[in-house]
C-alpha cells in the first residue's frame, strides 16, 4: 500500500481518537519514522502531505538529508551519542532523546541557535529502554537553566510493547502528569508543551491520553522500501 493510502487510514484513526476525548486532530503531529526505509520512500511520505520525518541514527539521517535537505521538519528520535551531536545539530528541529547533562551541554555548545529538546523518560522502567526515571526528571530539567541554547519543548517515552491497554494507558498518563508537574514551575526555557508518545501499535491510545506527537513507522511507511 502506498504511503498516501496508509496516511489517510491513520488520519481517520487520529480523528476518531480525538473525537473520543474532545481534542482537535490538528493538535497531533504525525512523525513518519523513516529509519528503515529508503530516501525514495521518505520522499513519498512528503508527497503524501507529511511534513515531519524522524530518524534514529545520524548516518541514516545524513544520507536522506543529502537528497531531501530541509524540505521536511527533521526529528532525531534515537539515542544520541555526545560525539555525534555535531553531525546533526544544524539539521534537526527537534531532539527527542535528551537524557543526560553531558548531552545537553554538547547540544548547547554546538548549536548556533535554540534547539527544541524533549526529555526522554523511561516511564515503564524497562532495562532495555533509555531515558530518565520519572523521579529524576524535575531535577534534571532544573539543571538545564544555564544552557541558553536548550529549550525543553516536552517529554518523550516509549511504552511497553504490549496489547494490554491498561498498561499502555498507565504509561501515557504518567508522562502526561509529569508534564503537568514540569509546567507548574513556569520555567522560561521549559514550556514542556509536547508529549511525544505512541507508535504504530498504540498511537490511538496515546492520543486519547494526550499525545501531541506520534512516531509512526511500520504502519505508515513500512519496514523497508
Amino acid at each position: 500500500m502506498r504511503v498516501a493510502a496508509k496516511y489517510e487510514l491513520i488520519r481517520q484513526q487520529i480523528h476518531e481518537a480525538c473525537e473520543k476525548t474532545g481534542r482537535k486532530p490538528d493538535e497531533v503531529t504525525v512523525i513518519a519514522v523513516t529509519k528503515y526505509v529508503s530516501t525514495q520512500r521518505a520522499q513519498e511520505a512528503l508527497d503524501a502531505g507529511i511534513q515531519h520525518l524522524g530518524e534514529n541514527r545520524d548516518e541514516g539521517m545524513l544520507e536522506k538529508w543529502e537528497v531531501l535537505q530541509d524540505k521536511p521538519i527533521w526529528h532525531f528520535i534515537g539515542t544520541l551519542q555526545t560525539r555525534k551531536v555535531k553531525n546533526i545539530i544544524d539539521k534537526v528541529e527537534y531532539i527527542h532523546s535528551l537524557d543526560r547533562l553531558s548531552l545537553a551541554q554538547e547540544i548547547n555548545k554546538r548549536a548556533n541557535s535554540k534547539v527544541k529538546c524533549l526529555v526522554q523518560v523511561n516511564v515503564a522502567e524497562e532495562d532495555s529502554k533509555h531515558g530518565l526515571a520519572v523521579e529524576e526528571v524535575i531535577d534534571f530539567i532544573k539543571s538545564l537553566g544555564s544552557l541558553e541554547n536548550i529549550i525543553v519543548a516536552g517529554l518523550m517515552t516509549m511504552a511497553p510493547f504490549t496489547d494490554d491497554e491498561e498498561v499502555l494507558r498507565d504509561c501515557f498518563q504518567k508522562l502526561r502528569e509529569l508534564r503537568t508537574q514540569v509546567q507548574s514551575f513556569h520555567l522560561d526555557y521549559a514550556p514542556c508543551s509536547e508529549l511525544s508518545m505512541g507508535m504504530s501499535n498504540d498511537f490511538a491510545i496515546a492520543i486519547e491520553e494526550g499525545a501531541t506527537m506520534v512516531r509512526i513507522g511500520t504502519a505508515l511507511v513500512g519496514e523497508a522500501g
